[in-house]
């Protein structure tokens, strides 16, 4: 399985890429959000990638972070979501919003991604809501990841290979200890990621300690 791919953007399509690597060119569907931070064609670039593979059918869905791409797959596994669904999702929200949205249960945002009716917003929304804290919290562990496979570009006396973009310690890391916080201190998975997910809405530029006391604030009793 390609899990990752590096070249040379060839050209730019409305919702796809072609990659040239050593020759071989590569056809990668990205998100509209995914597209607009791609450097222009003849640039470098290195996306992230998972393979769908059909009977009359090879595609390439690329992401420019591991947690967008496994919030793809998450995606993937609601039935009524196919990959077209799924990435009109991620181009509308991009990856934290997800999690913000389905950790909130906000099935109007997921429902503003274009040819998501209300029912599979709701539906997403309660089939992936259990699943949100875990990839919350990993999602400050996923940069540092290692991909399956990787296509390298072709080295070149002035070629700089760009690298993807990766989720900053200021937002996935901070709400990922926040979350394993508030879980020390015996807050279910379910509550917890709620609160941070609101409290970090709130303030997107919270460090660790402010999550913490902004979800301890929203969690405590009413009264």
């Amino acid at each position: 399985m390609i899990g990752k791919i590096s070249g040379r953007i060839d050209y730019r399509g409305s919702d796809h890429l072609l990659i040239d690597v050593r020759g071989v060119g590569y056809i990668v569907y990205v998100s509209d959000r995914t597209l607009a931070g791609l450097p222009a064609a003849g640039e470098a670039v290195a996306l992230y990638t998972d393979l769908i593979v059909r009977e009359d059918l090879l595609q390439l869905f690329g992401f420019t972070t591991l947690l967008e791409k496994e919030w793809h797959r998450l995606l993937m596994s609601v039935q009524g979501i196919g990959a077209k669904a799924s990435m009109a999702i991620l181009g509308t929200l991009g990856a934290e919003g997800v999690s913000r949205a389905i950790a909130l249960g906000d099935w109007n945002a997921v429902k503003a991604a274009q040819g998501v009716g209300p029912k599979i917003a709701q539906r997403v929304v309660n089939e992936l809501k259990e699943k949100a804290p875990s990839l919350m919290a990993m999602g400050g562990t996923l940069a540092a990841a290692v991909s399956e496979e990787t296509v390298d570009v072709i080295d070149t006396p002035h070629a700089v290979l760009q690298q993807p973009p990766v989720s900053t310690p200021s937002k996935a890391a901070h709400q990922s200890d926040a979350l394993s916080a508030l879980g020390n201190l015996g807050y279910g998975p379910g509550e917890a990621a709620g609160a941070v997910a609101e409290a970090a809405g709130a303030n997107p530029d919270a460090d660790t300690a402010e999550l913490i006391r902004s979800a301890l604030k929203l969690l405590a009793p009413k009264g």
